[in-house]
This record gives structure tokens, sequence and C-alpha cells, in this order.
């Protein structure tokens, strides 16, 4: 525990002093650009609910990807499997009429979302364990695939793009539903909507199931030793199936978030890289899934602050990706690091 507080707390520091290096650059005090970021990211119930919306998202994709990497599996495509979870909750939220209630209306937009990851990230599944391909290689070539549907499917009317009505009118779905889009927490002024309790069963469920369960030492097993644990009889086959189409059908229902989120449409680059930097809290949190619930709020909080830091105090908000890249890089680099430092000798071996 205190070398990770080293690590984390090292990170910090230093994109902390990046991020004052970049506003002063930008011409703005570091007084004002904290203060602006501060106000983005807590200043109002409807910047906070936003960050949370947004921690919703890259916490479901982190927690997949914990999963998979549990059993020794890598998954880069949280991208794609995003988007065909997106099209799948689109392609039944528009057809839902809009008597059905959302007691029922949003569990099955969110099971499409979850199916259709599910089986994007299968795909990349069957050709690790029957064929031998690095899934690190078809799941991050498949996110292309899965933008391109997402650009036929809002370009062609079809299929799911909705009827031209002006010169303006951009490529994009109908609306969902009424009662296939995500009810709001009810907090006050805050668009936070029930996505992030969602995400929080998802990630208790998965916290439980990994470190409680005989299926987590099941999956530990085979991430360790894929040949021993099928010396000792165990499904490798199917956990690793399971682990990955697991990853995928919860970036799929991350998908089916934003897509029943305001303003309630599929359209082109709906994704906006959350696939990427989902991995990226997953990488981040080093398989805790305590770490991933942090880290994605710390993300969220950021990525709502980095708006306001544009806004009032005239500092691109693309600095707030730099300072995140900068943490990225910091971790890396202690881990690396202090993997590779070499251990002490015991007293015994030395007097030795």
């Amino acid at each position: 525990m205190s070398r990770d507080v080293w690590v984390y707390g090292t990170a910090v520091a230093a994109a902390a002093v990046v991020g004052v290096l970049l506003a002063s650059g930008s011409g703005a005090t570091p007084s004002a650009a904290g203060n602006a970021l501060w106000d983005g990211m807590f200043g109002s119930p409807y910047s906070f609910g936003s960050a949370l919306n947004t921690a919703a998202v890259l916490a479901l994709i982190a927690t997949g990807f914990t999963v998979a990497h549990r059993a020794g599996l890598v998954n880069v495509g949280a991208e794609g499997q995003l988007a065909l979870g997106g099209i799948a909750a689109t392609a039944v939220g528009v057809h839902l009429p809009d008597s059905v209630p959302p007691v029922v209306a949003v569990p099955v937009v969110l099971l499409a979302g979850f199916a259709a990851g599910a089986l994007w990230a299968g795909i990349a599944a069957w050709l690790r364990v029957w064929r031998g391909t690095s899934e690190v290689i078809t799941t991050l070539l498949l996110n292309f695939v899965g933008l391109g549907l997402v650009s036929l499917a809002v370009h062609e009317t079809a299929l799911l793009r909705q009827s031209v009505t002006s010169v303006e009118t951009l490529p994009q779905s109908k609306p969902l539903a009424v009662g296939a889009r995500l009810p709001l927490l009810g907090l006050a002024q805050s668009p936070a909507t029930i996505a992030v309790v969602v995400a929080l069963v998802a990630l208790v469920i998965a916290a439980i199931v990994v470190r409680r369960t005989a299926v987590g030492v099941r999956l530990a097993a085979v991430g360790h030793s894929e040949a021993a644990s099928a010396r000792l009889g165990l499904p490798v086959t199917r956990l690793r199936v399971a682990a990955l189409a697991t990853a995928g059908g919860l970036a799929g229902v991350a998908g089916a978030g934003l897509v029943a989120t305001v303003p309630f449409v599929l359209a082109e680059n709906f994704t906006s890289g959350y696939g990427f930097a989902g991995l990226v809290v997953g990488l981040l949190a080093r398989g805790s899934l305590l770490a991933v619930g942090g880290v994605a709020l710390g993300f969220g909080l950021l990525t709502a602050g980095g708006i306001n830091l544009q806004v009032a105090a005239s500092v691109p908000a693309s600095s707030v990706q730099i300072v995140q890249s900068v943490l990225i890089l910091c971790v890396a680099a202690a881990v690396v690091f202090r993997q590779r430092r070499p251990r002490r000798a015991p007293k015994s071996e030395a007097v030795a």
C-alpha cells in the first residue's frame, strides 16, 4: 500500500507540475487555471453530474478490461465493442413503442448493448483460443470495423438513419423511445443518470466474482499459466472466452448508455475515444477493481474540468489530455522501475 501511494503520489505531483507549466504558457496564472479547473469539476451540480456520467462509462470499460486481464487477456477493443453496443441499443430503442415503461425498456436496451459487445469480443476470443491469434491484434483491428459499422448505420436510411429534413441535418439515427432513455438520478440540477448505478453494480459484482468465488480463482490460474491450468483439468477455453466476452459486454453496456443519454441518438464519433480512455483507466488500476472506481472518477472530473478550463481561463482543453498522458507515463515508468530494481539479498546470504 505504501509503495502504491508513493507511485501514484509522485505521478500526480509530476502531472500537476506539467499542468502549471502549460497554464503559464497559455497566459493564465496557476491560481486562475486551478480555480477554473476546480469550478469545472465541483463548481456546480451540472458539472459534477457530467463528470459522474463520464466516470460511469470509463468504469464499465475498465471493469471489463480487468476481468479479461485476470485471465491473461488484454482487451484493447473496447472502442469497437462500445460502438457495437451503441448500434444494438439504438436498433432496439428506436423500435420500442413509447408506451413501454422505462423499467422494461431500459434493461432491454442495456442487455442489447451487452449482447452485441460480448459477441463482438467473442470473435477475438474465438480466434485466440482456437487459432492462437493474439487478442491484442484482433481486438485492436475490430475497433476500426466497429466504428465503420456506426458510420454505415447512420448514413443508410435502410438501417438507422432518420429521414433528412434539411441540408443541415447530420447523419444520425432517430431518437430512442422515451421509455428507453436512461432516467436521471434525481439530483438537483444534475445530468447524472442511472448509468452511475449500473457501473457501481457491475464493479461490485466483478469484485466479488474475482476475489471471492471459485470462478475468480480459476481465472487467476488461467492467467498465470494456461498450460498448468489445462493439466489441472480447468476449462481454459471456456474461461478465456467468458472473460473476454464479459469485457466486451460491459463495453457494450457503456455504448448503450451513451446513446440512451442526451441527445438520445446514434451519431458518428459518439464513442469519443471512451474505449481507449477506459483501457488507460484499467491499466492504471493495475488489476484492482477498487482502484478502477477511483481512477475512473478522477478522469471524469478532469474531463469536466478541462471544458471549464478552456472557457474560464482560456487554457486549451487539450492541456488536460496532456496532463493525463504525463500521469500515465509517470505511473508506467515507476512500475517498470520498481519491477526491474534488483532485490536486496537476505542478510544470511550477504554474510555468507
